[in-house]
């Protein structure tokens, strides 16, 4: 009888931190033969167990494979840890968080060096690895060609979405994305601090919060629009004048609340500027462009 067997892409795997340990146990749960390094062995050694194949150096682990990715502490600890490894020939996939400069300059590093690299940016944490329903992604950037040939395999532990042939790309996507998130996380940290003091649950502003929030996310979309056109008064529900008018009120119900109006004094500041600046008609689009040096 004949097998029908598709022969799964080997590994090497430089780095088991919590995020690379998930990410070394859903490619040897997919089938893929796994490589392994890490400076503290213990964490290899448990792979080991799982059928992964623990090299005793950084450059024996690179050998031992065409695909090399990287999950390290950050972009010094890529240098380091590589430095005494022979990566001509090699498929270099830097999943370290990096800046978007740094990731340029490990792309040229790579290249110098004989191999072809993609960088990576993680949207997820460790246990949305390998759960598809969970919606962890990973931005790709670099290569495209490099990208296509091991899309099957980047997949396995989370989706993947390549934002271009800039390498940089996905350091900035994901920084952009979190820095939104740390804006999300800014909002609901000032409703939270105005009601410490009242007889109000927590448990119950916060639906009303998550439900208010999904329901304003859509606003990106308009603002994008407007950047692309450079019309920021297209679609305007609530203008930039009306807006700066009512920022006295949250201002002073933050003072009478006994909370600290730093989350929010900075972008309000940001708002009057745009209005003295520009068109009362405008949307708040106008504060990206005071944020852009």
């Amino acid at each position: 009888m004949a097998h029908n067997t598709v022969e799964k892409t080997s590994v090497t795997l430089l780095g088991l931190g919590a995020m690379g340990t998930a990410l070394a146990r859903t490619w040897l749960a997919a089938g893929h033969p796994l490589t392994v390094w890490n400076r503290t062995p213990a964490r290899a050694a448990t792979l080991a167990t799982e059928g992964a194949r623990v090299a005793d150096s950084a450059a024996e682990a690179v050998a031992a494979n065409a695909l090399i990715i990287v999950c390290l502490l950050d972009d010094a600890s890529v240098e380091e840890v590589l430095a005494g490894a022979d990566l001509a020939g090699r498929d270099l996939v830097n999943l370290t968080t990096s800046t978007p400069a740094q990731a340029r300059a490990r792309a040229e590093w790579a290249r110098e060096r004989g191999a072809r690299y993609l960088d990576g940016g993680i949207m997820a944490v460790p246990p949305m690895i390998g759960v598809p329903e969970a919606g962890g992604y990973v931005f790709y950037s670099g290569s495209r060609e490099l990208f296509g040939r091991h899309q099957e395999t980047l997949a396995v532990p989370a989706g993947t979405t390549y934002v271009g042939g800039d390498a940089g790309f996905a350091a900035l996507h994901d920084v952009a994305l979190l820095s939104a998130m740390y804006g999300m996380f800014a909002g609901a940290a000032h409703a939270f601090a105005l009601i410490r003091k009242e007889d109000i649950d927590p448990a119950a502003l916060a639906p009303l919060l998550t439900d208010w929030l999904i329901a304003m996310a859509p606003a990106v979309h308009q603002t994008a629009d407007q950047l692309r056109s450079g019309d920021y008064t297209k679609g305007v529900v609530s203008n930039l004048a009306m807006q700066v008018a009512g920022t006295p009120t949250f201002l002073g119900t933050a003072e009478q609340q006994g909370v600290s109006p730093e989350l929010l004094s900075p972008y309000f500041e940001l708002m009057r500027r745009r209005l003295t600046e520009g068109s009362g008609e405008e949307d708040l689009t106008g504060v990206i462009d005071l944020l852009v040096r």
